[in-house]
Formats: structure tokens, C-alpha cells, sequence
């Protein structure tokens, strides 16, 4: 009888203990100032990346600019995520451009995924999330 007493105070007590909330954490570096915001889009769709606002289950968020930026998307679930950056410098919600293609303000996706004439593929920034917490690094890059 004691043992059960044990046993049922110790499952009450590791109930009470709150699950860790499966996170992704995100380092920004090499921003060029720190005017404006960044705002970060992450998605599990590879036909809409790096247009991830077109996601309604995305995770977004909009962060102030600094010398270096930490984002956090909690709630997420075990899948293979791509994230895409822009430090929108004059925070006018939008990727400024100039003659209508080259970029004017900064740019990052996970796994720091190359950009050759054109934004990555979600194959080339895609990373899977499993659980708990991962911490994944970016830095930002300017064309102009």
C-alpha cells in the first residue's frame, strides 16, 4: 500500500512537469544596420518556398533589426522545414528591388542555402525538425 502511495505522489509530480515545447531557435547575423525589422517565414511546402506567407500554416513572425536577431517559432511539429529571411530596412512590408530584380535589402534561408540569379529551392534550405529544441544559424546577405 505504501509503495502505490509512492508511486501515485511521484506520477502526480512528473505530471505536473510541463512537456518541452518543440521550438525551433533561429541566430541572425551580418545584418548591415540595424534599422528596420526582420521578418522570417518558416513552412513545410516545398511548391510555394520561399512565398511561404502564402502558407496559413507557416510559422512568421516580424523581429526588430539589430546587430544580431534571435527568433523562436514555438509549437512546431516534427516535418522538414526551409526558412526564408528579409531584414526589411525601411520596414515597408515588402522586398524592395531595384530595376525590378535585384535585391535592395538583405536576404537568408536556412542552411544559408545559395542564391544564384534567383531564390534557393526549398531542397537546398530544407532542414527536418524532429523534437525538443534545435538552434539553427543564418546570416544575412545583401546583394546592393
Amino acid at each position: 500500500m505504501r509503495a502505490l502511495t509512492i508511486l501515485s505522489a511521484t506520477t502526480g509530480a512528473f505530471a505536473a512537469v510541463p512537456a518541452a515545447a518543440d521550438e525551433v531557435v533561429i541566430t541572425v547575423t551580418g545584418l548591415r544596420s540595424a534599422e528596420g525589422t526582420v521578418r522570417a517565414c518558416m513552412t513545410t511546402e516545398e511548391k510555394i518556398f520561399p512565398k511561404c506567407i502564402k502558407d496559413p500554416a507557416s510559422h512568421r513572425t516580424v523581429v526588430k533589426a539589430g546587430e544580431a536577431v534571435t527568433i523562436r517559432f514555438t509549437g512546431v511539429e516534427p516535418g522538414k522545414y526551409a526558412v526564408a529571411l528579409l531584414h526589411d530596412e525601411n520596414d515597408n512590408g515588402k522586398a524592395d528591388r531595384a530595376l525590378g530584380m535585384m535585391p535592395k535589402e538583405g536576404y537568408g534561408f536556412s542552411r544559408d542555402a545559395p542564391v544564384r540569379m534567383a531564390p534557393p529551392k526549398f531542397r537546398d534550405a530544407v532542414f527536418e525538425h524532429k523534437t525538443g529544441r534545435q538552434d539553427i544559424a543564418i546570416t544575412m546577405r545583401y546583394f546592393l
